[in-house]
């Protein structure tokens, strides 16, 4: 029989397989880069799509789902790891149910 090994921690894999930063400071970066850089520029024509952010470099892509958009930033930045999404003008990119999810400020 075959010792079970315990899956590796996903905070340490970087581009071998995951993220290299813990999923709060991951958040916390995004919306920074989010609010101060992107934010005025996509408001206008882009309400309810995706914005996936390498929080690494600040570079981002824009598209209709995560996926698309996700898609996109991995095109420009194969090695983006710790991507953050935010979907334009709204408080969470999906929610399971309670109340509305688009902004009021």
């Amino acid at each position: 029989m075959k010792d079970a090994k315990a899956p590796p921690d996903t905070a340490s894999l970087g581009a071998a397989g995951g993220p290299s930063r813990p999923a709060e400071d991951i958040a916390r970066m995004g919306s920074e880069i989010y609010e101060r850089d992107i934010k005025a520029q996509v408001e206008a024509d882009h309400d309810g799509e995706i914005v996936a952010i390498d929080v690494d470099s600040g570079e981002w892509a824009i598209g209709e789902s995560v996926i698309a958009a996700s898609d996109l930033l991995r095109a420009q930045r194969p090695e983006a790891n710790d991507v953050f999404f935010e979907r334009v003008g709204y408080r969470a990119v999906a929610s399971l149910g309670g109340g509305p999810l688009r902004r009021t400020d």
